[in-house]
């Protein structure tokens, strides 16, 4: 769902949306997966992302919208105008926190590297076993491979067609 929005500063925008709106999102049975605020064209797009073990329907988004939005509306956090969404991550989704790979672990993910890592792969894919101290682990094809987090410019959950 889109409504159009207005608000006082973008310094972390993100970061106090998902402050203000996780207990309620919470509170309704469901995990706040991201908040993105992002840029598309000439628009704004706040984003929530939730989540939860059953599959999310367009109801389900709706009602967390409509419980939000006075939430944001009383806040203001930020202050230009933007499109409120919310909606699923999706299959695709991208792992970026900590209780991301814990939930996750066991699935089947893909990640991008910034650079070619030593043995010049940049995408690989496999099963997820985890996040210790920054690192990410996959079981490859190949074997176990480990690499820092902050060297992937991505790591998502993708199905047998995206693994290599």
């Amino acid at each position: 769902m889109e409504k159009a929005k207005k608000g006082q500063g973008t310094a972390g925008a993100a970061a106090t949306v998902e402050n203000l709106v996780r207990p309620t999102i919470e509170s309704m049975g469901l995990r706040l997966w991201d908040v993105r605020f992002e840029k598309e064209g000439p628009d704004w797009f706040l984003r929530v992302l939730i989540d939860r073990d059953t599959p999310l329907d367009t109801d389900t988004c709706e009602e967390v919208s409509r419980a939000i939005d006075p939430i944001l509306d009383e806040a203001d956090p930020i202050s230009q105008s933007y499109y409120l969404e919310v909606g699923s991550p999706g299959l695709g989704r991208r792992l970026n926190r900590p209780e991301h790979f814990a939930q996750l672990t066991g699935q089947k993910c893909l990640a991008h590297l910034i650079r070619p890592d030593a043995q010049g792969r940049r995408e690989m894919s496999g099963k997820l076993l985890g996040l210790e101290n920054g690192s990410v682990t996959l079981e490859t094809e190949e074997g176990p491979v480990t690499f820092a987090l902050d060297a992937a410019s991505y790591v998502k959950l993708c199905d047998d067609e995206d693994l290599f």
